[in-house]
């Protein structure tokens, strides 16, 4: 029998939101109002804003404040992918790595792919703030919900980056 994820969509001023948790958690963040094939497959999703009234006064908190909430998370992933997503939730707010970076806390300087896609598979946006990872250039790089979206954010939080690569530095992802 597949574990039952609770979903709510959320109407917010970046856009609307779904979110979806287990008995343990935070599972599901998602930019959109639909549940990608990814949760449809391995839980049985029923819609139940009452369960996740917590989940959305937090993502509320953060939108207002910057400050991202304790809460708990149910993240389900390879061990690369959670060692990814767990150095993601101790960047400071405020503060950016470069993919480099995070490929270096994680694996080695090859692992650059690896930590991207592992970015882009987070299942938790903004709480698990992928967000704070930029190109080693100090540019914004990619981001699931778009650049306008991920600038948005790191301003909320107070973060400096780059608005275009310089001429004269390659861009690393």
């Amino acid at each position: 029998m597949l574990p039952t994820l609770r979903c709510t969509s959320l109407q917010t001023r970046i856009g609307t939101l779904t979110l979806g948790s287990t008995d343990r958690g935070l599972a599901m963040l998602h930019f959109g109002a639909d549940t990608p094939n990814w949760f449809s497959k391995r839980f049985k999703v029923i819609t139940d804003p009452a369960s996740n009234r917590d989940f959305v006064e937090a993502v509320q908190q953060y939108l207002a404040t910057g400050d991202i909430p304790k809460v708990p998370l149910d993240l389900h992933g390879t061990d690369f992918q959670l060692r990814c997503w767990d150095y993601l939730c101790a960047i400071p707010k405020g503060e950016t790595r470069s993919y480099i970076q995070l490929a270096r806390a994680v694996s080695t300087d090859k692992a650059m792919r690896a930590v991207g896609q592992a970015n882009a598979t987070n299942p938790v946006a903004l709480i698990v703030p992928c967000h704070r990872v930029i190109a080693a250039d100090g540019t914004l790089g990619g981001y699931g919900g778009g650049l306008p979206l991920k600038a948005e954010l790191l301003k909320l939080e107070g973060a400096r980056f780059r608005s275009a690569p310089r001429e004269d530095s390659p861009r690393l992802f």
